[in-house]
């Protein structure tokens, strides 16, 4: 949302930059030129921030009476010891601890620095503060950025997490809704086709990360391959847009602008096998999806400034009976639903993708019927990640 590259990556220059634009503190962006004196107060930002829709912190930037960075952007005399320094007044003072990402960006004389505190969405609050134990969220507004959730009113901040949770439902089932009427424009249902979804979203959506009309830019740039295939067509849907498979294999890609991410296809195909025609799953073609699939979240994740957690899901309807197939190995699926959830973050995703890609492929072929080894598994995981990059 505020940087086009993940926090850790953030430069010295980037910060600099990114006052440039004057972009005002708000529901998830806050300036600090030094950490309080009083570290409570600070951790009660992180704690509001955490119990809300997460955000930034940037420290070495003073702002103005509009709440706008104000020059000049030198940052701060570098510290070598500030990350610990956060660390540990979060560790002191919020309960349960948040976890958040601290880059330092040093000036390039080593002299200077601007510290990036990003604190994702949590799903652990709500996070209380201090000896009195008490919880705050973050609201934007300048006069008071954060606000005191009284004690009597802590069931409303976990009720606030139930309606997320309801809106989660609500943004899957629509795009599922988005699938049944592309297919019934084809005349075909879904009854008759082995559909594989996979999927990620905000585990506790809010409110959109993004301006839906620019979600077509964001496409081009998170699924360039997708974009530009001659195959695939862009299609608006309700705060969102869906790449549509033109072919005569049945896919729709929907990216929603509240963080939703959903590749829906026909995971099956008509092969001959000994002998006779039968329906088979290509377990290499899923593996190949799966990979694309967590780049291109990755990605996109990115874009949104979400450091929150998701929800992954990996689903296949309909597929008992079908031959699983994989070089020489092959199994017939007993059963008719496979489903794989999965809580994750795309620091974890960035971090982990190889062995996110191999757990998930584990079970996945498991399920199938096809006792593939960790070595097997494995090797075909780093050459689909070789091609995706």
């Amino acid at each position: 949302m505020f940087f086009d590259k993940p926090v850790h990556d953030l430069t010295f220059e980037d910060i600099v930059a990114f006052c440039q634009k004057q972009v005002p503190e708000g529901k998830q962006l806050d300036y600090k030129y030094l950490l309080p004196k009083n570290k409570e107060k600070f951790a009660k930002v992180i704690a509001s921030f955490a119990n809300a829709l997460g955000g930034t912190v940037i420290i070495g930037v003073n702002d103005d009476k509009n709440d706008k960075p104000r020059p000049p952007f030198t940052g701060i005399a570098y510290h070598e010891k500030m990350r610990n320094t956060i660390e540990d007044i979060i560790q002191t003072y919020i309960d349960p601890v948040v976890f958040v990402d601290v880059n330092i960006c040093v000036s390039p004389d080593g002299q200077r620095m601007f510290v990036v505190v990003n604190i994702p969405q949590s799903n652990l609050t709500p996070h209380l503060v201090g000896k009195l134990k008490r919880a705050y969220i973050r609201t934007g507004q300048s006069s008071r950025p954060e606000i005191l959730v009284h004690p009597d009113k802590l069931p409303w901040l976990l009720n606030h997490r139930k309606k997320s949770e309801r809106l989660r439902h609500i943004l899957y089932d629509k795009a599922e809704s988005h699938f049944e009427n592309y297919l019934k424009t084809k005349n075909v249902s879904s009854a008759a086709l082995t559909v594989a979804t996979l999927s990620l979203l905000p585990l506790y959506p809010q409110e959109a990360l993004a301006d839906y009309r620019q979600l077509p830019r964001l496409i081009a740039v998170c699924a360039p391959e997708l974009a530009h295939a001659p195959h695939m067509t862009l299609q608006p849907v309700q705060d969102g847009a869906a790449l549509i498979d033109g072919s005569s294999r049945h896919r729709m890609v929907e990216f929603n602008s509240y963080g939703l991410l959903m590749d829906k296809w026909d995971a099956a195909q008509t092969v001959q096998f000994n002998g006779h025609d039968t329906r088979a799953l290509d377990f290499a073609a899923l593996a190949r999806r799966t990979v694309a699939f967590f780049r291109r979240a990755e990605a996109f994740f990115n874009k949104l400034s979400f450091g929150g957690p998701l929800y992954f899901r990996l689903k296949l309807a309909n597929a008992r009976g079908l031959r699983s197939l994989y070089q020489a190995k092959a199994a017939t699926v007993l059963e008719d639903y496979l489903r794989l959830d999965e809580n994750y973050n795309i620091a974890e995703i960035t971090a982990r993708r190889e062995s996110i890609c191999q757990s998930t492929l584990q079970m996945a072929a498991w399920s199938l019927g096809l006792r593939l080894s960790n070595e097997e598994i494995t090797a075909l995981v780093r050459r689909l990640l070789e091609e995706t990059k």
